[in-house]
């Protein structure tokens, strides 16, 4: 099946009989603005555009709610205009609540840290006790199209299975490895061929081009 051919067949998804295109959620404009009002630095936003073209890519793919996943994409580092900790995560979240976002949204946001934070690592940062760990196919996505991300350039998973490898993060690392995996698998091929495919700086469009001139 051609791009276009499952891009027409994503109008309405495989199987779900819902659109893939909700008009619940902040478009790309929206979202930018978001950040902009928000304080977060062009550095940022530009990260952010980044990590939405390699999850728009999935998401299209796997016939998912593809504006939930731009909106989640654009939006996950929101919180880092108040905190550039881990806990950047459940400061953006709590914003987005605030923001009246909807629900799923504030939960891509909460949960896109590596490939979730288990109980143990909840505990450890002092995190209320919730559910950190993507479980939807949209919270899975942007999640690791983040760890596909470092800066404004795509990279290979590996990157950031090394990373916390090196932290000693060692069931964080493994749960991006699964991550992986489970998500190429739907793909149809490795998804570190992105790096090829989309370019290491991959082109950008409307508000965030216009941010990566400047």
């Amino acid at each position: 099946m051609s791009k276009h051919q499952n891009e027409q067949q994503c109008e309405v998804c495989r199987g779900c009989g819902r659109s893939c295109r909700s008009s619940r959620y902040p478009d790309e404009a929206q979202c930018v603005t978001l950040l902009d009002r928000a304080g977060c630095t062009p550095r940022v936003i530009l990260h952010c555009c980044t990590v939405k073209v390699v999850a728009e890519e999935m998401a299209k793919v796997f016939c998912a709610d593809v504006r939930l996943v731009i909106a989640g994409a654009l939006l996950h580092d929101i919180g880092r205009s108040r905190d550039h900790t881990i806990m950047h995560a459940n400061a953006g979240a709590d914003m987005a609540e605030r923001l009246g976002l909807p629900e799923e949204l504030v939960d891509i946001i909460r949960k896109h840290i590596g490939a979730g934070l288990d109980d143990e690592d909840a505990e450890e940062m002092g995190l209320p006790k919730r559910d950190y760990i993507p479980r939807t196919l949209e919270e899975k996505i942007v999640a690791h199209a983040d760890n596909m991300v470092s800066d404004n350039r795509i990279v290979k998973h590996t990157h950031s299975v090394e990373k916390l490898m090196m932290k000693g993060s060692h069931r964080g690392a493994a749960r991006i490895a699964a991550l992986h995996k489970e998500l190429s698998l739907l793909y149809g091929k490795d998804l570190d061929g992105m790096v090829s495919s989309l370019g290491e700086a991959p082109a950008l469009a409307g508000l965030c081009a216009a941010l990566a001139r400047k």
